[in-house]
């Protein structure tokens, strides 16, 4: 077997010789396409948005996680440009795919824009390439997809050309773990395709954690987000459960987490959010629907999960009701609405599901949120409103349903009459308003 190119790829990895192509310039594709640049390598980003591109080009990041300060001198030494091209990743050495990847309304994975990127990419392989997927998705969808890819441009997979899986573990906001020094599971198709996509991975990331096959590495993915989607789901059905117990599920939760071992805290809040922990168990749900097999707490857990939003519109109900008031024409502020504190990501946002909800009901419902200027619902758009005195004044509940730290939450307690807190944010403070907890 000829692996001229194993040791030719290793050697161009550990030199900073090679370039770097990267698929898709979003919440995972521009982190990895700076990091690629900041650790020595030359990077080609490809997007088939014209503007992310020309923004990218202008050194100007639209991902908080990739300061424009810190893109903006690498792409005028050169080391990263963008395009729409898929004909610049000829020179690739290593192609990186991180391309969004879906549920349909369905709930059956969408592959559209993976199926796009192997359409467009397959006229540009060559011999001595690395072509890493790291867009989360179902297991064996590596090996069905990208091996019939090589084999139609007639290359001979382990030996010319190298596949390999490597899912991205990115957590937007985190001012621990980045990137850099998040740990990375790698798998490749055959032992030379680990071999080669480890050695470009240990250029860049600090651990690269090799595992058996691609299919192995997709199912690590989806059993870290389907662990934390069914623990959240249990302590989501919890607070519901202390609620009718009169109980205060924050105290539960935070004096269980004084146990030492054999537990570990999860957190109660109006939904799941996030392209990640909502999405990646319905793929395995749906590999094994395929299979003939109920994935019984996947679909339980999400059952919960998905009816959060709900609960929260009927809480809400309640504690107007409890005022005298009707939730039909109420005005109701929700205080933020990217799907978790600090960041700017609506992405399967609840407290979207919640906006809407309200809506449907009659309530006259407002935001704001200091990362989210716009959000975009079923309907039309909702723009965020100044956080004034004469704002809190006028509603009838403030809901928290985004725990930003850069809210003035003190303020909010001074001016609102009822405040309605998913997030436990409000805890230690004290105001005029009445404040009920999830």
């Amino acid at each position: 077997m000829d692996h001229s190119h194993v040791g030719e790829l290793k050697q161009k990895f550990s030199d900073r010789n090679a370039t770097v192509g990267v698929i898709g310039l979003g919440y995972v594709g521009l982190p990895m396409a700076h990091l690629a640049a900041d650790q020595g390598f030359h990077v080609i980003g490809i997007d088939v948005d014209e503007d992310r591109v020309a923004r990218v080009n202008r050194g100007e990041s639209y991902i908080l996680d990739v300061p424009s300060e810190v893109l903006k001198p690498m792409v005028e030494s050169g080391v990263i440009r963008a395009s729409t091209d898929y004909a610049e990743l000829k020179s690739a050495d290593v192609v990186l795919i991180t391309v969004p990847t879906p549920l349909g309304k369905t709930g059956d994975p969408d592959m559209s824009f993976i199926l796009d990127a192997i359409r467009f990419l397959e006229p540009n392989l060559h011999p001595g390439m690395l072509v890493a997927l790291e867009s989360t998705t179902y297991p064996g969808t590596t090996d069905e997809l990208f091996i019939p890819m090589a084999e139609r441009a007639g290359l001979v997979v382990g030996e010319d050309i190298f596949i390999s899986f490597s899912p991205e573990r990115v957590d937007p906001g985190n001012a621990t773990y980045g990137t850099k020094n998040t740990p990375k599971v790698v798998g490749g198709v055959t032992p030379a395709c680990t071999e080669v996509a480890d050695a470009y991975y240990s250029a860049v990331i600090d651990h690269p954690v090799p595992v058996s096959s691609t299919t192995a590495a997709e199912m690590v993915k989806l059993y870290e987000n389907t662990f934390r989607a069914i623990n959240i789901g249990l302590v989501n059905e919890l607070a519901i459960i202390c609620h009718l117990l009169k109980v205060d599920v924050w105290e539960i939760v935070k004096a269980a987490a004084t146990k030492p071992f054999g537990f570990m805290p999860f957190y109660p809040g109006p939904g799941l959010g996030g392209h990640c922990i909502p999405v990646d168990p319905s793929y395995l749900a749906w590999r094994m629907r395929t299979l003939q097999y109920k994935t019984r707490f996947i679909d339980l857990a999400t059952e919960i999960n998905t009816k959060m939003p709900e609960w929260v519109v009927t809480r809400a109900m309640e504690m107007l009701n409890e005022n005298s008031k009707a939730l039909r024409g109420a005005k109701i502020l929700l205080l933020g609405v990217a799907y978790k504190n600090d960041i700017d990501d609506l992405r399967e946002s609840p407290a979207i599901d919640v906006f809407e909800l309200l809506q449907r009901r009659g309530a006259d419902v407002s935001y704001h949120d200091p990362y989210c200027p716009q959000m975009r619902l079923e309907h039309g758009t909702a723009s965020s409103r100044a956080l004034t005195q004469e704002l809190l004044l006028s509603q009838d509940l403030v809901i928290i349903t985004t725990g930003h730290r850069s809210v003035d939450y003190n303020y909010v307690l001074q001016h609102a009459s009822l405040v309605f807190d998913t997030r436990n944010v409000t805890r230690e403070l004290k105001g005029k308003a009445k404040t009920v907890y999830l």
